[in-house]
C-alpha cells in the first residue's frame, strides 16, 4: 500500500512513517515505479510504535517490541527483551519523579519562606509578644451567612472514633484518647496560602471564608478558654500537613492542627462537607467534647473571626457539671 494509506491505517502521519524508516524501525519495499510499498506488517509495527509512544517511549526505545512482533508473537511485549525495556523505562521515570519531587519541595520551601518574609520569628527576643502575633486579613463585610441545614444535629452524644491524625506538632494524635476532661476540636475547610489567591468563588460560598481568622481567634482566646476548664484545643482540615505548618508558623498558633486528607472523620461521623474547585472540603463546625463524647456542636459557624469568643462564652454559661 502507498504511504498515505499506510499512515491512515496505522493512525500516524506520513512524516512519522519517514522518521520511523530513518530510525531503522521500518523497511518498506519499493514498487516498480520506485514508490514505497508498505505491507500489513509495516502498518502493525507503526501502530506499535505509536501505542508505545503514548506511554512515553521514544521510537528508538521500541526496538525490542518490534523485534518481538517480527518474531511472530501476537503482542510486542511477549518477549523477555520487551519486559526489560519496560523496566528500564520505569526506572528512568522513577529517577525523574525523584528529581521533580526534590525540585518541587525546594520551590515550596522558597515560596513559603518568601511569603512569610517580614513576619517576626516566634523566637526573636527583640519583639514584644503582641508584636509577634501576626494578624489575618480582615474579613469582607458582605460575606453570605450560612444557614443551619441540620447536617450536624445528630452529633451531640456521639463518641469520637479511634482515628489517628498527624499533627503540626509532629505527633500522631488519636481522637478518642485526647484528654478525659473538656476540650475543643474545630474543623475548617481550607488553609489559607499567603502565596496564592483564594479559590475562585470562595467568598460566595456561605461559611467558607475565614480559616486564618478563625485560627487567630482561637489563638487569642486560648487563655480565656483554659480559664473556663478547656484542657486542649485542636484544629482539623483536609489540608496536607505542610500547608497547615505554614499557617502555624505564620500566625504563631499555639495548638496543633491535624491533617485528614481522606476525610475519614467525615465518613465516620457523617460530618457536613461541600464541593469547591473539584475538592470535597469540611464545612466549618466546632465540637465541644468531654473525653471522647461530643457534648455540644457549633454549626454553622459565623462569623469565624469572633467564633472563639462565642465558644468561650458558652463555657462560661455551661460550667463543668
Amino acid at each position: 500500500m502507498r504511504a498515505g494509506e499506510a499512515a491512515a491505517a496505522a493512525g500516524v502521519t506520513i512524516k512519522a512513517l519517514r522518521y520511523y524508516e530513518d530510525c531503522g524501525l521500518l523497511s518498506p519495499g519499493r514498487a516498480a515505479n520506485g514508490y514505497r510499498d508498505y505491507t500489513g506488517e509495516d502498518v502493525r509495527l507503526a501502530e506499535e510504535i505509536r501505542s508505545l509512544g503514548a506511554l512515553g517511549l521514544t521510537p528508538k526505545e521500541t526496538g525490542p517490541f518490534l523485534a518481538c512482533l517480527r518474531a511472530g508473537h501476537d503482542t510486542g511485549d511477549h518477549c523477555a527483551e520487551s519486559l526489560a525495556a519496560y523496566q528500564q523505562k520505569i526506572e528512568a521515570l522513577d529517577l525523574l519523579v525523584a528529581r521533580l519531587t526534590h525540585t518541587r519541595e525546594q520551590l515550596i520551601s522558597r515560596r513559603d519562606a518568601a511569603a512569610r518574609r517580614g513576619f517576626p520569628s516566634a523566637t526573636d527576643p527583640s519583639k514584644e509578644p503582641d508584636e509577634m502575633l501576626s494578624k489575618a486579613d480582615p474579613l469582607p463585610s458582605d460575606l453570605p451567612v450560612p444557614v443551619d441545614d441540620g447536617a450536624a444535629a445528630h452529633l451531640p452524644g456521639r463518641t469520637l472514633p479511634a482515628l489517628s491524625f498527624h499533627g503540626t506538632d509532629g505527633s500522631d494524635i488519636r481522637l478518642d484518647t485526647v484528654p478525659d476532661g473538656r476540650w475543643v476540636l474545630f474543623l475548617y475547610p481550607l488553609t489559607g496560602d499567603p502565596a496564592a489567591d483564594i479559590p475562585e468563588g470562595w467568598n460566595e460560598i456561605p461559611g467558607a471564608r475565614g480559616c486564618s481568622q478563625e485560627a487567630c481567634s482561637f489563638r487569642d482566646n486560648l487563655d480565656a478558654l483554659r480559664a473556663e476548664g478547656v484542657d486542649r484545643v485542636l484544629a482539623l482540615s483536609s489540608d496536607r500537613v505542610e500547608y497547615q505548618q505554614a499557617l502555624v508558623d505564620r500566625l504563631h498558633l499555639p495548638y496543633p492542627m491535624l491533617s485528614d486528607p481522606r476525610l475519614t472523620l467525615a465518613d465516620e461521623l457523617k460530618l457536613p462537607t461541600f464541593e469547591a474547585n473539584g475538592q470535597t472540603l469540611y464545612r466549618r463546625l466546632t465540637l465541644v467534647l468531654r473525653g471522647a463524647t461530643i457534648e455540644h456542636v457549633f454549626y454553622p459557624v459565623f462569623p469565624p473571626d469572633t467564633h472563639a469568643d462565642q465558644v468561650a462564652q458558652w463555657f462560661r454559661n455551661h460550667g463543668d457539671a
